[in-house]
Parts: structure tokens; C-alpha cells; sequence
């Protein structure tokens, strides 16, 4: 595949379930070698996409195309070229780590005169050598994951679709999930992975920010941050519940969200909305502890797009 087309190609692709519409009309492209994140919540329509591009689930409408070969029409042409990770765990507990790995090399056809080098290599960044003869069902979660990302590398994919890969892993197992993730994209595989930690998207060449079935943004994660306007301010007070309610119908306020024990705030910028601000909670009885300046985070920019257009469908 040339570098100048597209790994994988998203062209108006929809799902329906029924009257609800999963994924709305995606239309984005992949380029070759890239690490592209799929960033949403639960029920933004990330799981169902990978589906349709693994081939698993057809689309209702549009296509998808990885490597030129169109999923919706030629679902088994496609399978040579990629990798599906599912969420939850799909090999076999029954097995150890070294069988599920060579069941799946079995069912690519890899040569047997290149599994040695294969294995070694996988059990390098893997870190499963010693474990090999372990059954699968007694793996840690992140083992089993780290098991999985191997099971689905054996055949040398050149595209990997990892939905959520670190999903209830352990911080230590995520990083190294990352890390290997790294590695692939390195060795020129396109890897298109879907998380729901906006602090992944950071790692990714491009994310696409997807709420309910729809991209609201498609950029770097650098790019991305621009898409906030004004300044980030965090406010700590004493009922961040209360404060936020209050702050939200302020002049000069773009936005408002909940972090732990504080309020992080969009505002249009300038001292005089931070002061409003302050005085604001004073006279509902509600004392700042603190307001403080924060660099602005893709979580942010997030929920900022998703007012923006909650208020175009309201409007």
C-alpha cells in the first residue's frame, strides 16, 4: 500500500440497532503507519465501528475500506491484512499462553520455519516467556491483554484495530500495552485503537473526538487543544457541586465540569471574569479556597465540543 492512499478509509459508514443509530456517517481516512485513536464514552459508537471493520458486523450503510479492499462487500478479503482485538478476553483459558499463541498461528497459516523468531520476538516486548506454559484463565488482566496483542500479531498484520486494549488494566500493564503499541507503528503497522482515557488520545498521531455516532473533531492532540477557546481556570471550593451550578450561568463562562474536589472552568478570559467568578460564590455563601490557571487538557476540549453541540441540537 502506497503511502500516498489510505490504510484504512471510512466513507459515510452507519449502523443502525433498530430506530437508534450507533455510528452516523463516518467518513475519515487512516494513513499508512499511523497510531489513530478512536476517543469517546460508553455508547459513543467506537466498539461498533471496529466491528464493521473487522468485518463482524456489516454496515447498515456507506463503506469501509482498508487496504482497498471494501469490508462491507468482501469481509474475508480483508482479513489478511489485519488484526481484531476485541475488549473482552476471547482466547482460551483452557490453553496456555504458548497454545493460544500457536492455535492462532495455526489459523493465519504462519510457516512453521518463521514461528521460532516470531515467538521470540513477541515474548520480548510482551514479556510472557516465562509465563508460556501458565493457562490463559490464570493470567492476570493485563497478561490476558499482553496474551491477546500477541495472539493477534503472530501473522505480521499490517493493520491492528484494538478496541479499548487497556480497559481495566493495571497502570503498570497500560503503559506497556502503550509501549508496545509504539513499537508496532514504529515497524510501519497501522494501528487504529478506541479508548474512553482521554489521557490515551495523547499518545495517538491523530484522534477523532466521537459522541453519539459522530466525529465532533478530527485532529492532532496538539491542534485539538486549540479548539478551546479562552482560558482553563480550576476552582476549589468548599461544595464544587454548588459552585459549579452557580459559575455555569455566569457572563464570560463557556463551561463547566466537575473534577474530583474542584470545578474546572472555561472562560472567555481576562481578570474580570476570574473575579466575577470569585464574588459570584461569595454572595451564595460558597468560599473559593483556591482558583488557579491549568493547561488545558483533551478532556476539556471534549466536553467544550459536546456543549457546542448539545446547543445545536437544542437551538
Amino acid at each position: 500500500m502506497s503511502d500516498h492512499h489510505p490504510a484504512v478509509a471510512l466513507l459515510g459508514l452507519t449502523r443502525r440497532f433498530g430506530e437508534n443509530v450507533a455510528v452516523d456517517g463516518l467518513s475519515l481516512e487512516v494513513r499508512p503507519g499511523e497510531l489513530f485513536g478512536i476517543v469517546g464514552p460508553d455508547g459513543a459508537g467506537k466498539t461498533t465501528t471496529l466491528r464493521m471493520l473487522a468485518g463482524v458486523l456489516p454496515p447498515s450503510e456507506g463503506r469501509g475500506i482498508i487496504h482497498g479492499v471494501d469490508v462491507s462487500t468482501d469481509p474475508e478479503g480483508v482479513k489478511p491484512f489485519i488484526a481484531y482485538m476485541s475488549q473482552q478476553f476471547g482466547l482460551y483459558t483452557d490453553l496456555t499462553v504458548r497454545e493460544n499463541i500457536d492455535f492462532y498461528a495455526d489459523l493465519y497459516r504462519v510457516p512453521r520455519r518463521e514461528r521460532p523468531a516470531r515467538l521470540e520476538r513477541l515474548f520480548a516486548f510482551s514479556s510472557l516467556g516465562p509465563f508460556q506454559d501458565r493457562l490463559a484463565g490464570n493470567l492476570s488482566g493485563g497478561m490476558k491483554q499482553k496474551l491477546s496483542l500477541c495472539c493477534a500479531l503472530i501473522h505480521h498484520p499490517q493493520v491492528l484495530l484494538l478496541d479499548e486494549p487497556t480497559f481495566g488494566v493495571d497502570p503498570i500493564s497500560r503503559r506497556d500495552l502503550w509501549l508496545i503499541l509504539h513499537e508496532m507503528v514504529e515497524e510501519g503497522v497501522t494501528v487504529l485503537v478506541s479508548t474512553s482515557y482521554l489521557d490515551e488520545a495523547e499518545r495517538c498521531d491523530r484522534v477523532a473526538l466521537l459522541h453519539e455516532g459522530k466525529v465532533l473533531a478530527l485532529d492532532s492532540p496538539e491542534k485539538l487543544l486549540e479548539y478551546l477557546p479562552g482560558e482553563v481556570v480550576d476552582v476549589v471550593a468548599l461544595d464544587p457541586r454548588k459552585a459549579r451550578d452557580r459559575i455555569r450561568g455566569l457572563p464570560g463562562v463557556l463551561g463547566t465540569a466537575l473534577f474530583g474536589n474542584s470545578v474546572h472552568v472555561v472562560l472567555a478570559g481576562g481578570e474580570g471574569t476570574r473575579e466575577e467568578v470569585v464574588r459570584s460564590l461569595a454572595a451564595a455563601g460558597i468560599p473559593v479556597e483556591s482558583l488557579e490557571s491549568l493547561e488545558p487538557s483533551l478532556e476539556d476540549v471534549f466536553l467544550h465540543l459536546v456543549r457546542k453541540e448539545e446547543e445545536v441540537v437544542g437551538a
